[in-house]
């Protein structure tokens, strides 16, 4: 396992360089999109409508901030649970999306889709969503404002900590560790 900063959007090659484990540190543009964005851009998508943000080698963060207090860029902006977003998360992934921040396991389906389309998933700390809102710099809402905090915001990200999940060829660190754990 390494540690290592990655610049957004991501290139191929640094996703074929992440393996299950890696710290890494995210660097500039991703956007957020949970549970009723995910179903929306889906459903639009399914009818002919093109989606709201250019998905190509974009990092899409599970989290619907809470609002800024004055004077703050965003409010506490922790993950929420992934497996929530695995019905839609393949059309993304074939329609061009590269990574997924988030916590918890992800479906046979994803983990397929991200092989196939050469994608991890990084996991953000859970109750952790105060400090990780000191690593965002920018945040403007870009789609869906009707949804309030689930809707689509552009983030702009420095150091924002994470660890590889899950990566592009479907080494799983939940699998790996309860492999570790049966050792003992």
């Amino acid at each position: 396992m390494k540690q290592i900063s990655i610049e957004a959007p991501l290139e191929k090659s640094v996703i074929r360089s992440l393996r299950a484990g890696d710290r890494v540190f995210v660097n500039g543009t991703i956007y957020t999109a949970r549970d009723a964005a995910h179903a929306r851009m889906v459903e639009n998508y399914n009818n002919g409508i093109e989606f709201p943000i250019d998905l190509k080698n974009r990092i899409i963060y599970y989290a619907g901030p809470c609002p800024a207090k004055p004077g703050e860029v965003i409010g506490s902006c922790g993950p929420t649970t992934a497996g929530r977003m695995d019905a839609y998360a393949p059309i993304l992934l074939d329609n061009g999306l590269a990574a997924m921040i988030g916590k918890g396991a992800r479906n046979a389906a994803v983990v397929d889709a991200m092989k196939r389309n050469c994608a991890v998933y990084l996991g953000a700390t859970g109750g952790a969503g105060a400090l990780i809102a000191e690593c965002i710099k920018e945040s403007e809402v870009v789609a869906y404002d009707d949804l309030g905090t689930e809707a689509i915001r552009r983030l702009k990200v420095e150091n924002f900590p994470v660890v590889v999940l899950i990566d592009c060829e479907g080494n799983d660190i939940y699998e790996i560790g309860q492999r570790e754990y049966r050792k003992i």
